[in-house]
């Protein structure tokens, strides 16, 4: 049988959960390295660590620094975007993430900008028009430095397309994340170069999994964005699941377990089977390979001839 080899695209190694703080509290030692372990021993290839902040994007670059196979983005989240204005010179800001962004570039770890976008259910974080400024801003970014963003939208479709129509030559492609909308807003976002981004979230209901059949393939990548976004018991998405591993609560913690309700980057794992399933593709390998060329061809086009081609080639090289 072949070797499911998977790409998450989106962990955020920076929140307090990987250090063992839950709420302010302190459960247990940092576990950024045993999480690691066995995302690799799942099958995972590579992770791309989310940046929200400037600061979280220093740390997500540090973070990705010490593995070969830990990648990072760059940019500030829309519930964030105060900080531009609050840090009181909004271009120095800027500049700073720019600087950030090329540093990453040139260590061959930052391979987005983002996560920016929209996120309209979270207004109490961040007012829609200053979401509005720095998301458009953000593209500037893209542009100076040939990556792709790493997008979020929730409940503000309308804008979000507007604004990534308005700078649709500003950046090369790339992934709106977490997508939990609804069918037309699958549609609107399938009108772009862009690709849509599937975690445990997108497969919470019934409906959910009908805007997933519609999502085709070859436009699809798949992550887990924890410690968030697990795929639970109560979910629709649950019953095409087939890889599961124990799990405690935090109080009991078991470097061989899972924490209960902390999700994780092995867990990309269920998110393929889910999808498998749940659009009836019934051959998980090709359905991998595809999902990894995805990922290659958009945050790791220097692999499109080697490693994703031959991923691809794979199954029809196999007697």
């Amino acid at each position: 049988m072949a070797t499911i080899r998977l790409i998450d695209i989106a962990v955020n190694f920076t929140d307090g959960m990987f250090k063992g703080i839950y709420h302010g509290k302190q459960c247990h030692a940092s576990d950024i390295a045993t999480v690691l372990s066995r995302a690799w021993s799942s099958g995972v290839d590579r992770i791309i660590v989310t940046g929200g902040s400037l600061e979280e994007s220093k740390e997500a670059l540090a973070i990705a620094e010490t593995d070969g196979r830990l990648f990072c983005t760059v940019g500030v989240h829309p519930t964030r975007c105060k900080e531009f204005e609050e840090s009181g010179d909004p271009e120095k800001h800027f500049q700073a993430l720019l600087s950030l962004a090329k540093e990453g570039i040139e260590k061959g770890k930052v391979v987005a900008i983002g996560e920016c976008g929209l996120d309209y259910d979270r207004l109490h974080f961040c007012p829609s028009e200053i979401q509005r400024k720095y998301f458009e801003k953000q593209f500037e970014l893209a542009y100076a430095t040939k990556l792709p963003m790493f997008l979020h939208m929730r409940e503000a479709a309308a804008d979000f397309c507007a604004i990534v129509e308005r700078n649709k030559d500003r950046f090369t492609g790339g992934v709106t994340h977490s997508f939990t909308g609804s069918a037309e807003d699958r549609d609107k976002l399938l009108t772009f170069n862009m690709y849509i981004g599937i975690n445990g979230c997108s497969l919470k209901t019934a409906e959910n999994l009908d805007v997933v059949r519609g999502i085709p393939i070859e436009r699809m990548m798949i992550e887990t964005d924890s410690p968030y976004c697990e795929i639970k018991n109560a979910h629709a998405g649950i019953s095409f699941v087939k890889s599961t591993w124990p799990s405690k609560k935090k109080e009991k913690y078991d470097q061989d377990s899972l924490v209960k309700g902390r999700n994780e980057p092995c867990l990309v794992r269920q998110v393929l089977e889910v999808v498998d399933g749940c659009k009836g593709i019934n051959d998980i390998d090709q359905l991998s390979r595809t999902l990894y060329h995805n990922t290659c061809r958009v945050f790791f086009p220097q692999d499109l001839d080697s490693a994703a081609d031959a991923l691809l080639a794979g199954r029809r090289n196999t007697p």
